[in-house]
């Protein structure tokens, strides 16, 4: 993958997160250590997945070379976050940290094949692949969660009503 296709791809994603972000805001607060489908993660323990697993965890890999993640720990960290507001905040720290990892990466990177913690190693660029896949399945299991729980989740393709710093820049 070019430099320039991923730019484009990874700006794709930085708007997608924002109406993630607003999704996150939108749940209520019981809502998030429920279980509004059961037998699945509750909505914070999807949360730190997204945020930390997927988004974070493959743009940092990616830029170092080794993907490493620790699933088993985003229950843990879901209940010590404990509230919305602190889940959120997580959520937007781990975008930060996702986009300065991303602005480091360059056509080496996203060529090179990468190890990840599932047993499988892939080229960066077939990672981003894989992150947006996953993003897309979780976010949308958000969703449903919200409706779930009686809230009525934003538009997927509402991008300019996202935060200044989340909407489209052209």
């Amino acid at each position: 993958m070019e430099k320039r296709v991923f730019d484009q791809v990874w700006d794709q994603t930085r708007q997608k997160y924002g109406i993630y972000l607003r999704l996150l805001e939108a749940m209520p607060e019981a809502c998030y250590f429920s279980f509004p489908i059961p037998a699945m993660r509750t909505p914070a323990e999807l949360m730190v997945h997204v945020s930390a697993t997927i988004i974070r965890d493959i743009a940092q890999g990616v830029a170092k070379g080794n993907i490493t993640a620790d699933e088993a720990s985003e229950g843990r960290i879901a209940k010590e976050l404990g509230k919305k507001a602190a889940l959120i905040a997580f959520a937007r720290e781990c975008w930060e940290l996702a986009d300065a990892a991303v602005a480091r990466i360059g056509p080496a990177e996203l060529s090179a094949t990468v190890p990840t913690p599932w047993g499988k190693s892939f080229p960066g660029w077939v990672a981003f692949n894989i992150q947006g896949d996953e993003f897309l399945h979780h976010r949308g299991q958000l969703y449903a969660y919200a409706r779930a729980c009686g809230v009525a989740p934003p538009s997927i393709y509402s991008f300019a009503e996202n935060a200044p710093e989340f909407r489209p820049s052209h």
